[in-house]
This record gives C-alpha cells, sequence and structure tokens, in this order.
C-alpha cells in the first residue's frame, strides 16, 4: 500500500514538471518574440494551444492582446488570419464571396462554347472562382494557422451568434459547391475592449483572459527592450510618468503601444530626461482627446512632483 502511495506520489510530481517545463516553453516562445508576459498568460495560451478552445482575451486598449495572436503565430512557425471586426460587419465579409467580374469575364470569353447552361454553371462555381474571406481561409489552411478575431465587441449581436455556429462546428457550407470541414483547427485569440458585453454563449464557448495595465517593472522592461538605446534613465522616467497619468480621470486613458511610441518619439530626439518642456510638446503622442489633454496639463506638475521629474530651470 505504501509502495501504490509512494509511486502515485511520484507520477504526480513527475506530471507537474512536465507541465511547468511546457508552460516554461510557452513562455519563454512568446519572449523570444519580444513579447514579456507573466504566468497567468503563458497557462492561458497553453490550455488554449492544448484544448484546442478559442482564447478570449479583454483588457483597456493598448495592453497588448493584439500583439498575443501576432507573436504567437511567430513563435508556431504559422500564418496569422486577421479578422478586424466592425459594426456592420456579415457572414459574407467573414466567409466568402464569388468574384462576379471574372465569372463573367470566364462567360464572356466562352460564349461560343458549345456547353450546357449547367455545365457553365458547374465551371465558374468552383474554387477557382472563390474569394476566400478569413474564416475560409482559417479553415483549408494546410498547416494549423492562428485566427485573430479582432475587437469582436465592435460586431453586432448577429454576428456573435453566427460566428458562434462557426467554432463550434468548424465547417462552412457553401451552396453551390458543399461543406467544407476544417483541415486544421485553427489557434483562435479573440479580443474585445469591453464596448459592450459579449453574450454567455460566446464567453462559454472560450477560455478567457484579462490583461491589465502592466506594473511598473514589466512595462520599463518592455521599453527597454522595444526602444533599443534608450537610455536608461529616460525609460525609467517615462515609465513612472505613465503609470502616474493613467491615475487621472481620463476618457481614454493611454496603454502599453503609447508609452512604447513615446519612448521611441524621445529617442528619436536623442532626449535623455523629461522636463516640463519636453512634456507639453510630446503631450499628443500619449493623450488623443482634447478633454484628457486639458485635464492632463492641469495635473502636470502634480504628475511631475509625484514622478520625481525635476523641472527645468532655465539659464539666465
Amino acid at each position: 500500500m505504501g509502495r501504490q502511495r509512494c509511486r502515485l506520489h511520484f507520477l504526480k510530481e513527475t506530471i507537474h514538471i512536465v507541465e511547468m517545463i511546457q508552460l516554461d516553453d510557452i513562455k519563454r516562445m512568446l519572449q523570444v518574440q519580444g513579447y514579456f508576459t507573466d504566468d497567468t498568460v503563458a497557462m492561458s495560451v497553453f490550455l488554449s494551444m492544448q484544448l484546442e478552445k478559442p482564447l478570449l482575451v479583454e483588457g483597456p486598449a493598448g495592453v497588448g492582446k493584439t500583439e498575443i495572436a501576432k507573436v504567437l503565430a511567430k513563435a508556431m512557425d504559422t500564418k496569422l488570419i486577421r479578422l478586424q471586426c466592425y459594426e456592420g460587419l456579415d457572414a459574407t465579409h467573414a466567409l466568402y464571396e464569388w468574384n462576379y467580374q471574372r465569372q463573367l469575364l470566364h462567360l464572356k470569353m466562352t460564349e461560343h462554347n458549345e456547353q450546357s447552361l449547367e455545365e457553365k454553371e458547374r465551371t465558374i462555381f468552383n474554387e477557382a472562382f472563390l474569394l476566400k474571406r478569413p474564416l475560409l481561409q482559417a479553415i483549408t489552411q494546410e498547416k494549423k494557422p492562428v485566427l485573430l478575431i479582432d475587437e469582436i465587441d465592435r460586431s453586432d449581436e448577429e454576428f456573435e451568434s453566427f460566428l458562434l455556429e462557426v467554432l463550434s462546428d468548424w465547417q462552412i457550407t457553401i451552396p453551390e459547391i458543399g461543406t467544407i470541414h476544417a483541415s486544421k483547427i485553427p489557434q483562435v485569440i479573440l479580443t474585445s475592449n469591453r464596448t459592450r458585453e459579449l453574450s454567455e454563449a460566446l464567453q462559454r464557448r472560450c477560455l478567457y483572459l484579462y490583461i491589465d495595465y502592466p506594473d511598473f517593472e514589466k512595462e520599463w522592461t518592455i521599453v527597454k527592450h522595444k526602444t533599443p538605446g534608450i537610455d536608461s534613465k529616460l525609460a525609467g522616467q517615462i515609465t513612472r510618468f505613465m503609470q502616474e497619468l493613467r491615475t487621472v480621470k481620463m476618457e481614454k486613458k493611454p496603454g502599453l503601444s503609447e508609452t512604447l511610441d513615446w519612448a521611441k518619439a524621445l529617442a528619436s530626439l536623442h532626449i535623455d530626461h523629461l522636463d516640463r518642456v519636453v512634456i507639453e510638446q510630446t503631450l499628443g503622442v500619449v493623450i488623443k482627446d482634447w478633454k484628457d489633454t486639458r485635464e492632463v496639463q492641469l495635473s502636470l506638475g502634480e504628475l511631475m512632483e509625484k514622478t520625481g521629474i525635476i523641472p527645468r530651470v532655465d539659464k539666465l
């Protein structure tokens, strides 16, 4: 009995070690592509790959939701197929369309052929005249692709219901051709900025991950890595300022993408430290709303004090 318990304990420990190695591999795989993440993100990606379930990633704009799909495709050395959602998006633009111009041209060129109407229809309604949109592209790839369904919250509820059916069956029916089944189930990443609530049915179909604004250490590491040659002092000041800036009441808080844009802009100007003039002149890189700009301008002195930036004293 004791031996069985010891063996069971050994097997559990072995499985745990294997799982940790796999998780570490996922984390390392993302970091190699320049995506610095934590164990929660790595676990979510790992489980999504193992279970072949879509991963729904929510969070504020500019925190790296879309980037997960991009770096994952690079890490897997596979194709990234992107479906950008918007209000009014319908199945036609997501699935397929017939290339009517090419069909008409073909009919014009073969109008004197002795073919029956049925034969001509069979000729022009085949894959050679089919324009594959993202969803059809994703299920007809020979190698497992990464399918990015970006900003799903911007689409209508009707499209969301249609998408749920596709994600459940992984098949698409084209009346003129028949039903096409997925050769490889795509690795699906859905992103949402929470502009509206998604249906419970879609949420249940997916694994869920929420990404918030990064803490100081993570944001500083990303700034240093993504902005080669940037002054260390400047990188620290930018990161501290952005951390404090997000505490200001704004309509559109700047995300990590704005931090990187600002860092690259200041580095290109060969600036090695922040001061009030530099911040005021480059604030448009970070803030994209005039009300927010006004609010930050009024709070700039307090922000600089909290950040530890010493105002520049002009020479007499």
